[in-house]
């Protein structure tokens, strides 16, 4: 018998260890791996499990963070709002690389999407942020984000004659910081795409996606993209040794957080620079440097067609990509 590579192996083990997180996950969200999915579908959720519908969070508390999240008074300038570089009302990310700071300049990494990021094991491109509690006090107070005070930020909601009533009834005190940082969690937490094509054929409808998104799929997970890329978020649950396929210049290799695939088809541009506007060069890109393959034109075409059966919907509405900065919205 023919001993199989070094790279070989470690496609396979990696597999291996996806899988079994992809089953932890699927628990972790108070479900069987091969609940309710066709029998077609089942040996696929050892990869990819479904978008949940719900993560419990508090109705009250998430009203109060959907209006915060839009609020640009809780920033320094009084200009930008998490919204700003997160809009929800497309892909909830950006069109640009690289978003603006306050001052003008770009911030160091393309916006990830807010969608489905409650679901990331850890949050930024570098994963070094732990948890959405972190995350939350950073994109409020650092300069680079909205660059707020939490003597301003308090300020402004307990004065506020619609803010301060909801965050009485919700939390039974005035607004302080950890209840203003929590309902922006609560509101997060409610930014899921469930119902993907892909996501209602894992549950068992054998006509969701095509058999040429079927065979894309089939690809992605014959060459190793799934190795990487799976769980619930399609990602978001491994660390991953990268830097060849950035596209900034002399940019030395690091350890970044393996970004989620969840609506990739919606939040172009692409990798943690935002140096690829197209997904068809990212897909090529990706296989390249981190499989070590040329793939031909038909296969990046089939690994594409299935990547677009996982853009889900966000309250009913099918997430698009944002317009490009100055174009007017829809």
């Amino acid at each position: 018998m023919a001993k199989p590579r070094p790279g070989r192996r470690r496609v396979a083990v990696a597999a291996l260890v996806g899988s079994a997180l992809a089953i932890l996950a699927a628990a972790a969200h108070g479900r069987p791996a091969d609940a309710s999915v066709s029998a077609e579908a089942a040996d696929a959720l050892g990869v990819i499990t479904p978008v949940p519908s719900t993560l419990g969070a508090d109705p009250g508390r998430s009203a109060i963070g959907r209006l915060l999240f839009t609020d640009t008074r809780l920033s320094r300038g009084g200009d930008r709002a998490c919204i700003t570089c997160h809009d929800i009302r497309a892909s909830g990310a950006s069109a640009v690389p690289r978003n603006l700071t306050a001052d003008g300049t770009p911030v160091p990494r393309n916006t990830p999407t807010a969608f489905n990021a409650a679901l990331s094991f850890r949050l930024g491109w570098a994963g070094d942020i732990p948890t959405l509690r972190e995350q939350a006090e950073l994109a409020l107070t650092r300069p680079e984000f909205l660059g707020g005070s939490w003597p301003r930020i308090l300020d402004t909601v307990r004065g506020d004659p619609v803010l301060a009533p909801m965050f009485q009834a919700a939390y039974g005190r005035a607004a302080d910081r950890e209840a203003v940082i929590d309902a922006i969690n609560s509101f997060e937490r409610t930014l899921l795409t469930p119902d993907s094509r892909f996501d209602r054929w894992l549950r068992g409808d054998a006509h969701a996606i095509t058999d040429a998104e079927r065979a894309g799929y089939d690809l992605f997970r014959g060459i190793g993209c799934a190795s990487c890329h799976q769980g619930v978020n399609v990602g978001g649950n491994l660390f991953e040794k990268v830097g060849i396929f950035v596209t900034i210049p002399d940019k030395v290799g690091e350890v970044l957080r393996v970004p989620s695939l969840r609506n990739v088809a919606v939040t172009a541009p692409y990798f943690d620079d935002g140096g690829i506007a197209t997904l068809p060069e990212a897909v090529r890109l990706m296989a390249r440097a981190q499989l070590g393959r040329e793939l031909t034109p038909a296969q990046v075409d089939g690994i594409v067609a299935f990547l677009g059966t996982l853009t889900g919907a966000y309250e009913g509405r099918p997430l698009t990509a944002p317009p490009a900065p100055g174009a007017p919205r829809p």
